[in-house]
């Protein structure tokens, strides 16, 4: 096996980030709480999950109808494994308890053989494996193996593990290319990834071969998923599958063919996570490739500039290359962690910086923005523009939210938050045998192991505030090491100081090499010259034509109605307004600056107001903005939100003749 990145434990990891401390902060103090009230039903007015009642059904220990959508089993398994990292990382203590009943009452619901899915259990027990298209038995397994193996490398304890290989045996049992197996893979992919680090603790093979063969099985001819719709004349759970497109899960040819990226965004991105662990496990070039390509794909034609994905309200999937509606796209929460994930696995593979650019991104804009700051409310769809009066149920608009909301019937986003925020430093540093690597810029401490001594790191980062990073190595004695720090791609300029004089450095991949360090501490300070700009999308991008967004570091900005007043969509920029930073709001995370300019707004005299359409006639009116990062919008109440603005070209603007 080719040796990859690695992340430094989690336990070993502090976050003191103003922003990203203030939600981690909050996963332990009130989302885990408030999630476990969610799943046992037990929060007013919040949409019913059923999810820990279905489990005492399945486990014998209570009488009753299973309830819920079919997949609702993963809820929990998220849950656990969100509680897991908060447990690693210092927060969860408290929890451990309640886990471990969870786990006992998991544990209960599995049957001999070690099937384990309350749906099948409780309902239909004789269809199991017969809707690997709608059933998502493979799916759940997968979060639960993912569950399971953080809470063994955060407690030690074995219990869920063992209901993990249990389940995962049979899954290997049942499918591969035998004679008396199933030639079938999920229908939403995620145990992939999972069986991959189910191998990575257990070094049992078995694992990593049924990810590859799910993998490599899918999207043969002829269509193992068309056969099975065949089979049962059509739909059970999703009426929307009637007409299924191949497509819609990636099985339309062999993953290792592909090269853009199609379908449900989610079911993408953790097949293409996995394909990358497999490409790194097994020296899969072919792998590597397909990777590679459809990243580039999606970076370049297929991404929204707040680093989310799926653009199509209708499936939440990919539609085509420059096509990103702004007020009707999907952009689910979830998405944007899957591209995360896909991102950190495609440099642990390749040691290259980049991908960082587009994790930092979806990071610090969609996923921040999927949580509110009460850290109870969430939104599943992540618009860049909203009207509320036009996210009206039962039309095109139904789908977008104008508030975070308290739960929802398919609730895979906030327990997908919380594992995510819970578990953030693995995105801030990693390791290979003589390096480590700074991936991120948020505030935190860490130390590790790297040869025969103890390094500890103390990163403060004003990334967002003055564009500087300071970055402190201490070595007890002097060990052979290196640092490598990623040059974000929005940096203006680069300055560099070590041990307080100016000095210049080797780059490699994207990262400032540095080496040779003292015994003590050595400290090393960065300045990225990261000011307000102005960003346009390329010409195909045809609903952002003669529009701009504005940004600091990797920040999208917005505008908001509690700010800037109503009717957004009439505001007109000069791309030369002077852009100035003001003071932060004090009722908004981490001390961002917000950024203020003047702008333009143009309003029609000609039409009345008791009239729909009538002559041109219009005014002009300059108006002072105040613009906010995107991932605070709607903490301060209901309103409009935009990021896209019209661009005014004064005579001062630079014009092409």
């Amino acid at each position: 096996m080719a040796e990859g990145l690695q992340s430094i434990k989690l336990r070993d990891i502090h976050i003191t980030d103003p922003l990203f401390g203030s939600y981690s902060k909050l996963v332990s103090e009130k989302m885990i709480p408030y999630q476990w009230e969610i799943l046992n039903d037990r929060v007013e007015k919040a949409t019913p999950t059923y999810c820990i009642d279905n489990f005492r059904i399945a486990a014998g220990v209570m009488s009753g109808e299973r309830k819920g959508v079919v997949f609702q089993d993963t809820d929990l398994y998220k849950w656990i494994e969100a509680v897991a990292y908060c447990i690693e990382n210092g927060s969860g203590a408290r929890f451990e308890r309640i886990v471990d009943e969870a786990i006992e009452l998991v544990g209960q619901a599995q049957q001999p053989d070690g099937y384990l899915n309350t749906y099948y259990t409780v309902t239909a027990p004789q269809k199991r494996w017969t809707n690997l298209v709608e059933g998502h038995e493979l799916y759940c397994a997968g979060h639960l193996i993912e569950a399971a193996v953080a809470y063994y490398n955060a407690t030690g304890k074995p219990s869920l593990l063992e209901i993990a290989k249990k389940n995962a045996d049979l899954i290997c049992n049942v499918f591969g290319r035998g004679e008396k197996q199933l030639q079938g893979y999920p229908g939403h992919q995620e145990i992939e990834l999972a069986l991959i680090k189910l191998y990575r603790v257990t070094r049992d093979r078995s694992y990593l071969e049924c990810a590859r063969y799910f993998i490599e099985e899918r999207g043969k001819e002829p269509s193992y998923f068309r056969e099975e719709i065949q089979r049962r004349g059509g739909s059970e759970f999703f009426h929307e599958f009637d007409n299924y497109d191949l497509k819609y899960s990636q099985a339309h040819m062999p993953p290792i063919q592909q090269r853009t990226a199609e379908g449900h965004a989610v079911r993408a991105m953790y097949m293409f996570s996995a394909m990358a662990d497999l490409a790194l496990e097994l020296e899969d070039d072919s792998m590597l490739e397909a990777c590679q390509s459809v990243w580039d794909n999606i970076t370049k034609k297929r991404m929204y500039i707040t680093g989310s994905i799926g653009s199509s309200g209708i499936l939440e999937r990919f539609t085509a290359d420059y096509d990103l509606p702004n007020n009707t796209n999907y952009s689910e929460t979830c998405a944007s962690i899957g591209l995360m994930m896909f991102g950190q696995r495609m440099t642990s593979i390749t040691k290259k910086a980049e991908y960082y650019d587009t994790v930092e991104l979806a990071l610090y804009n969609t996923v921040l923005a999927g949580m509110g700051m009460m850290g109870d409310r969430y939104f599943y769809v992540n618009p860049l523009e909203v009207v509320p009066g036009f996210c009206t149920d039962h039309s095109y608009m139904m789908h977008v939210k104008p508030e975070r909301q308290g739960w929802f019937s398919v609730a895979c986003c906030p327990p997908n938050i919380a594992r995510t925020l819970a578990s953030l430093g693995q995105y801030i540093y990693a390791r290979d045998q003589e390096s480590i690597y700074i991936n991120q810029f948020i505030s935190s401490t860490a130390e590790l192991q790297l040869g025969q001594g103890k390094v500890h790191i103390n990163l403060e980062s004003g990334l967002l505030q003055d564009g500087k990073v300071k970055l402190s190595i201490h070595l007890p004695e002097p060990i052979p090491c290196s640092v490598k720090i990623r040059i974000p791609k929005y940096a203006q300029h680069l300055k560099l100081r070590r041990n307080g004089l100016r000095t210049e450095c080797k780059e490699e991949n994207g990262y400032a090499y540095f080496s040779e360090f003292d015994s003590g501490e050595n400290l090393i300070e960065l300045d990225f010259g990261i000011n307000p700009r102005w960003v346009c999308a390329n010409d195909q991008v045809r609903v952002d034509q003669g529009k701009m967004a504005l940004m600091k570091g990797p920040c999208v900005y917005c505008l908001e109605e509690v700010d800037n007043g109503e009717n957004l969509g009439a505001i007109y920029v000069d791309p030369k307004t002077i852009l100035s930073e003001g003071h932060p709001i004090e009722e908004l995370f981490g001390e961002l600056p917000t950024i203020e300019y003047d702008g333009m707004t143009l309003t029609n005299a000609g039409v009345e107001e008791d009239e729909l359409y009538g002559v041109p006639r219009f005014r002009e009116a300059t108006i002072h903005l105040k613009a906010i990062p995107y991932c605070l919008w709607n903490n301060r109440g209901r309103g409009e939100m935009l990021v896209w603005q019209k661009v005014q070209l004064s005579n001062n603007s630079e014009k092409c003749n």
